[in-house]
């Protein structure tokens, strides 16, 4: 696949990590280095790395040779060393994104999944069904896929397959989204996020137009929007009760553990069952069935192979349950994930104890006042929410809002909010505080200490009096 050996700087990352495995089992020679890895922090990922054959470095330059292609994460700054030194030794230096489209691009068949929200997890949905079809997929995600996990392969975000079957989620955080020309292209959701809605508009239309094929949710105004000026030869709408579309979702029930629904498509009707929960997983799990059936996978295979889907990691994950209280682990960190997991999880009976740790103060910047709305509206009485400060990596960003401010700005809306600095407090707090019954859930994204957070909070639980 590679002829030159490539160097992941930022190795470690849930976009780079996938992306390095997949390009080691392409039989390149692959190299990488981190900060994570420099700070001691998640040993057990770079234990991963090592036994793919990928030799790590510290983050100081010293990885990096002649002849090397330089790839970096988002997180790596132009005067971090392994860059600087790059740049002494005139090699091609790729940004993350530059480095998958080229990869996404270059397939015979591919799949490049967009949107606010629900990204991953229609990823892994896509990649199950091919898998589970005998498609033989290359899938490109940045969340753990539990269809694939195994004791040699725990942190399973990438399967690596065919590589002309191409399949991968695509970032708009960047503006990166502008450099990928799949065969399909999935549009899921537009809404505040990273960038201002006229931004998203325009970058998200231009994505489904350069697509051979467009899979649309036409249950979402701002996307129904997009698909009008969509040829219709090139798409493929799909929706709950929406008027057009091709797709059908009909009958959806909820269920304690999963969804199930009746599809309906070219004059047939299906019973679908997902054995993951929430109205916003049976959306997902349309997309995914649009976007294979635009592949020229049966319906009904692709219907058959989802009530196999197990889910992925950190998506409303149960961690564990431990003197009757159950510990969950969710990456919803924008309002509209937000929205999503407070309604699932209100669908069941028990309180909510949540600890969110907004995922940095850009964010809060950005969309402070809509997370407030979404907490405040998704939790019930008596629910609880506790803010650490959010995640800070370095640098000049601008901090006028923090935890505290959100925290004041939910409890002013008339939801239980308070702001405890440190998370091992918190942690006292949610341990004394649990009653059976109870669900403790754990929010926040580009922190993957989360989990391990979690699992200690169920360690903990379990040995109570």
């Amino acid at each position: 696949m590679f002829d030159s050996p490539v160097f992941f700087s930022g190795i470690g990352g849930s976009g780079m990590l996938p992306l390095a495995s997949i390009v080691r089992a392409g039989g390149a020679k692959v190299a990488g280095s981190d900060r994570s890895l420099d700070a001691g922090r998640t040993p057990h990922k770079f234990d991963y790395l090592r036994s793919l054959g990928i030799q790590l470095f510290q983050q100081d330059g010293s990885g990096l040779a002649p002849g090397m292609t330089l790839v970096t994460s988002a997180a790596v700054e132009d005067t971090v060393p392994d860059v600087v030194k790059a740049r002494e030794l005139g090699l091609q230096h790729l940004t993350r994104p530059q480095f998958l489209a080229q990869l996404l691009n270059s397939a015979q068949r591919s799949v490049a999944v967009g949107g606010t929200s629900g990204k991953s997890t229609v990823t892994g949905m896509i990649g199950w069904i091919l898998h589970a079809c005998h498609r033989q997929p290359t899938v490109m995600n940045g969340a753990v896929m539990k269809n694939f996990v195994t004791p040699s392969a725990p942190f399973a975000s990438a399967l690596v397959g065919d590589p002309e079957l191409f399949v991968s989620e695509v970032d708009e955080s960047d503006g990166s989204i502008a450099l990928y020309q799949p065969e399909v292209a999935v549009l899921t959701n537009i809404s505040l996020d990273h960038k201002e809605m006229a931004e998203l508009r325009s970058l998200f239309g231009a994505f489904v137009l350069r697509a051979r094929k467009s899979v649309l949710n036409h249950d979402d105004p701002e996307v129904r929007a997009i698909a009008d000026v969509v040829p219709a030869e090139k798409r493929i709408a799909y929706g709950f009760d929406s008027p057009g579309a091709d797709l059908m979702g009909k009958d959806l029930q909820l269920l304690a553990d999963g969804v199930s629904f009746a599809l309906e498509a070219d004059g047939e009707r299906y019973d679908v069952r997902l054995p993951v929960p929430g109205r916003h997983n049976a959306s997902n799990a349309l997309a995914a069935l649009a976007a294979t059936k635009a592949l020229g996978v049966r319906l009904e295979d692709s219907v058959a192979a989802l009530g196999r889907f197990e889910g992925l990691k950190r998506r409303l994950e149960t961690v564990g349950v431990a003197g009757e209280v159950t510990v969950i682990d969710d990456f919803a960190h924008n309002p509209d994930k937000i929205d999503a997991s407070l309604s699932t999880l209100r669908a069941q009976p028990g309180r909510l104890l949540i600890m969110f740790q907004p995922h940095g103060y850009g964010p809060l910047a950005k969309m402070g006042d809509e997370l407030a709305d979404s907490f405040a509206k998704g939790m019930a009485p008596g629910d609880q929410l506790f803010l650490p400060d959010p995640v800070y990596q370095g640098g000049t960003v601008e901090r006028s809002r923090g935890s505290d401010w959100l925290a004041a700005q939910i409890a002013e809306r008339g939801a239980a909010a308070t702001h405890v600095p440190e998370r091992p407090k918190i942690a006292d707090l949610l341990v004394s505080e649990a009653k059976p019954g109870d669900r403790i859930v754990i929010m926040g994204a580009r922190d993957d200490t989360l989990i391990d957070f979690a699992e200690d909070l169920v360690h903990r639980l379990g040995g109570r009096n």
